[in-house]
C-alpha cells in the first residue's frame, strides 16, 4: 500500500476525492478482489461475494424482471450517499427505472433510486456495516426502501419511510420462507422460500 493510502486510512478527515483515488487504485491492484466504500467518514472493505450471495442477488433480479420489466436491478454500481458526509457505497443491488444510470460514472447520484439491496456476508464487519451504518446512510440519502437479506438471521428486512436525520421510520422483518411484499411504487411480491437453500 502506498504512503498516501496508509495516511488516508488513518485520517478521519479524508476527502471524497482522496477516497475515490484509493478505491480506484485498490480495484486495479487487486483485480476487483475487494471493493471499498466510504461511510461515516471511514473506509470499509467489501469482500468479493460468494456463490450463494450472488445467487440470491440473481434470484431477486429474476423476481423484479418478472414483476416489473420497466425497472432495472443494477449490481456493482457505486452510489453517492450521506448528504452531509459525502459517503460512497456500493450496494449489492440497486433497483431503478430502466436505463436510470446510463451516462453516469462509477459513483452515481442516489436521486431516483427506488430500492437498495444488501445481502449479508459472513465476515466480522457485517453487523456494523449492513445492519447499522447502511440503513442510516441510505435513509440520509432519501432512498425510499432498503432491503436487507440477512443470511445469519435467515430473515429479510424491508426498511421504509426514510427520515434523513433519523433513519428509516419503519422496518418489516419476515423469516426465510414467508412472503414479503415490496409496496407501491414497487408492487413486487417476494416468495422467500428459495432463500433457505442459500445459507450455510
Amino acid at each position: 500500500m502506498t504512503v498516501m493510502a496508509e495516511r488516508a486510512l488513518q485520517s478521519p478527515q479524508m476527502s471524497v476525492g482522496e477516497f475515490e483515488r484509493i478505491a480506484a487504485f485498490a480495484a486495479k491492484e487487486t483485480d476487483d478482489a475487494v471493493r471499498l466504500e466510504f461511510i461515516n467518514g471511514r473506509i470499509g472493505v467489501k469482500k468479493v461475494a460468494d456463490g450463494d450471495h450472488n445467487t440470491i442477488v440473481l434470484w431477486l433480479m429474476r423476481r423484479c424482471m418478472q414483476a416489473r420489466p420497466d425497472l432495472d436491478l443494477y449490481q456493482g454500481q457505486g452510489l453517492k450517499v450521506e448528504k452531509y458526509r459525502e459517503g460512497r457505497a456500493r450496494p449489492d443491488a440497486i433497483l431503478v427505472p430502466a436505463e436510470h444510470f446510463a451516462g453516469q460514472g462509477e459513483w452515481a447520484d442516489s436521486s431516483g433510486v427506488l430500492l437498495v439491496v444488501e445481502v449479508t456476508s459472513y465476515d466480522s464487519d457485517t453487523d456494523r456495516r449492513d445492519r447499522r451504518e447502511k440503513p442510516d446512510a441510505y435513509a440520509a440519502a432519501g432512498i425510499p426502501f432498503y432491503l436487507l437479506i440477512d443470511r445469519d438471521a435467515c430473515t429479510v428486512k424491508l426498511y421504509s419511510d426514510p427520515v434523513p436525520e433519523l433513519g428509516y421510520g419503519n422496518c418489516r422483518t419476515v423469516p426465510f420462507g414467508n412472503p414479503l411484499v415490496l409496496p407501491e411504487p414497487l408492487g413486487i411480491e417476494l416468495d422467500t422460500e428459495k432463500l433457505k437453500q442459500y445459507v450455510d
